[in-house]
């Protein structure tokens, strides 16, 4: 059973948990040992705000020893400066990074078997020569989010993958991009934990008392709050055009694009922004939902993107209304998939409420095929396919 470095993009303890933590837990429960490295800061530091505090939780975590976070994952800190490009900041992370690495593996007794990575600009920091594999696991168009180096992550990201074993995409975008790089890149579209959020089904969880006193019918989004994700006019058209909606959006604002203004949403009367929920409470919160909600962007990062919570919904067994981002396209029968505007989603609203659209066994049996275990061990096949 190889031991996996896992490198990524994204703190242990982050808010909202995405494929790292959710890949790194599956590998674990198969029996690999993962040692997950948090962000390593791809862009510069923002003033104040969220980031601050980021910078002292790490300051407390980078100085202490990887932590154990269940059998077989231990989780590392690197005392790394963010968005280094050149220069001695890039030798320094380089040099954090690679003793750093072959101190901890040594002391937790851990293989170079497998680097992990979710970062496109890996090979600037790090050098895979010790790993016998390197897999990039390519989850998002990076380079298109606010603050960003494009130009550096999109050259950096073609050398990963012409140097890697194995790519992982989740949207065909990235499939399409990639696949020229690295003929062994295979596309697996994002998926869920369906054991965490099928517990919406359970008719004995409460709903959050501050959701279950806000008007039906609930229309919600559970997710990031950010203007480069979300059409936010559309939700505010929606809302201003049907007063008898509520519309319910729990998550952080402007993460990863603190310039999200959603001060028109706030001051409508059948808006309610909850702010975030821990990870453990999202079922509750998706029971108390009529339907779900993707009211998405059109931009290069969202033609990208496969949102990870189009299953999570499905498994709470909740309606959904998605934008027809070309990622979501195919699964048109699990979903009511509309174009953007103010009248087709309104329209598809409508449906759903009225109890139209895919019925919810059709949506439990999507949800069921596509979670981390089943997604996790097809990637462990590709990469046994190697030695085969």
């Amino acid at each position: 059973m190889a031991d996996i470095t896992l490198l990524a993009t994204a703190d242990w303890n982050h808010p909202l948990w995405t494929n790292k933590q959710h890949v790194a837990c599956s590998l674990a429960a198969l029996g690999h040992r993962v040692l997950y490295v948090e962000s390593l800061g791809l862009r510069p530091l923002r003033r104040g705000g969220p980031d601050r505090g980021r910078v002292l939780q790490r300051l407390r975590h980078g100085l202490r020893p990887p932590r154990q976070v269940r059998p077989g994952l231990w989780v590392w800190a690197p005392l790394v400066l963010p968005g280094a490009s050149g220069g001695w900041p890039l030798w320094l992370n380089r040099q954090v990074l690679r003793l750093g690495l072959a101190l901890w593996r040594r002391v937790l007794g851990l293989r170079a078997d497998w680097l992990w990575t979710y970062s496109p600009m890996t090979l600037a920091v790090l050098s895979p020569a010790p790993f016998r594999r390197l897999i990039y696991h390519c989850v998002d168009a990076i380079q298109a989010q606010p603050d960003m180096p494009a130009d550096a992550i999109t050259r950096w990201e073609e050398r990963l993958c012409r140097r890697a074993d194995l790519v992982f995409v989740t949207s065909p975008a990235l499939l399409e991009q990639l696949h020229p790089f690295n003929p062994r890149t295979h596309f697996y579209p994002n998926v869920a934990d369906g054991a965490h959020f099928a517990a919406a089904l359970d008719p004995a969880l409460p709903v959050p008392q501050d959701l279950a006193a806000i008007p039906r019918p609930r229309l919600g989004f559970v997710g990031a709050i950010s203007a480069y994700k979300l059409d936010l006019e559309l939700l505010i058209g929606l809302a201003r055009r049907h007063p008898h909606w509520s519309f319910v959006l729990i998550g952080p604002v402007g993460e990863g694009d603190p310039s999200t203004d959603v001060s028109a949403l706030a001051a409508l009367a059948n808006v309610h922004l909850l702010g975030a929920r821990p990870y453990a409470a999202l079922p509750a919160c998706l029971k108390g939902m009529d339907v779900a909600l993707l009211p998405l962007a059109f931009n290069p990062y969202t033609r990208a993107m496969f949102p990870m919570k189009f299953f999570e919904y499905l498994a709470a067994g909740v309606p959904v209304v998605a934008t027809a981002i070309d990622a979501l396209r195919p699964f048109a029968d699990l979903a009511l998939v509309c174009e953007p505007g103010i009248e087709p989603f309104a329209a598809a609203i409508g449906t759903a409420l009225a109890g139209g659209g895919p019925d919810r066994e059709q949506r439990l049996r999507g949800a069921t095929a596509h979670t981390y275990a089943g997604r996790t061990e097809a990637m462990l096949r590709d990469l046994a396919a190697l030695d085969a």
